[in-house]
């Protein structure tokens, strides 16, 4: 015959439960974060010294026009002097000898540039005041990516082709053109296109712009170069010169000045 136990376990005091838990081991406290933990010394970024007003060339600039000489550009056309004409410290277009470009070429850069449209300006849409600031120059002729320059104060066109836009592809996102005969800049971040060794794009242009001190193309991804007719589509290149068109229009002929590049390393 099976007896069954009477004995019954009590439940483990409270106390012993607690002097259990003081003899566990310890866990370790959390490391207390202090300020120098997100502090970095290195590396000490290079010392470049600004230029004495806004739009001046800082001291790491490459100066491709000073109002001096046209020593910095030759002509796209057959390589030689560039032909456009200086004088009063500016560079005017010669729609004769055709588009310039410099002699040096580059990557990834900053870029500043002045220009004016002539007082008395005629022609009306892409007639008026019309060139291109190419950012970069893949060939003859109007190869590349194309910045427009245009009279775009009271002179209506397509809003992808006035003024500040990425000519055929993006609208700039405001209108801060000032009226001829008055100077303005733009000041431009460019980061040239990347491709493989078979050719293919890796990664897209990008392009940040300001006309006149106000942003207006704010990091636009270019899906190609430019196509007057057609979609734009990249083909491989490496670095290559900045160019300034001579447009064909009628209408008389613009001017730059103070102009400067800083090159940048990725």
């Amino acid at each position: 015959m099976t007896h069954r136990s009477s004995l019954r376990f009590a439940p483990v005091p409270a106390v012993f439960g607690s002097l259990m838990l003081c003899l566990a081991p310890a866990q370790p406290l959390a490391q207390v974060a202090k300020p120098a933990d997100t502090e970095a010394y290195q590396p000490v970024p290079p010392i470049v010294t600004p230029g004495r007003r806004d739009g001046d060339a800082p001291s790491d600039a490459v100066v491709l026009f000073d109002g001096k000489d046209l020593a910095q550009w030759v002509a796209v056309r057959g390589g030689g002097p560039a032909g456009w004409t200086v004088a009063d410290g500016a560079m005017t277009v010669n729609k004769a000898s055709g588009n310039i470009q410099t002699r040096q070429v580059f990557t990834d850069y900053q870029l500043h540039i002045e220009w004016k449209i002539p007082v008395g300006i005629t022609g009306s849409g892409q007639g008026r005041g019309n060139s291109g600031l190419f950012l970069a120059s893949t060939g003859a002729g109007d190869g590349g990516y194309e910045l427009q320059i245009l009279d775009s104060f009271e002179n209506t066109t397509y809003v992808n082709g006035q003024a500040a836009s990425i000519y055929k592809q993006s609208i700039p996102l405001v209108n801060a053109s000032r009226k001829p005969g008055e100077w303005q800049s733009y000041d431009v971040i460019w980061t040239a296109p990347v491709f493989g060794a078979d050719g293919a794009l890796v990664t897209p242009a990008r392009v940040t712009a300001l006309h006149n001190g106000v942003l207006v193309q704010n990091n636009f991804v270019l899906p190609g170069e430019t196509r007057f007719i057609g979609k734009p589509t990249y083909k491989a290149h490496g670095p290559t010169p900045i160019k300034l068109q001579a447009h064909g229009d009628p209408s008389a002929p613009i001017s730059f000045r103070n102009i400067w590049v800083r090159p940048l390393t990725r």
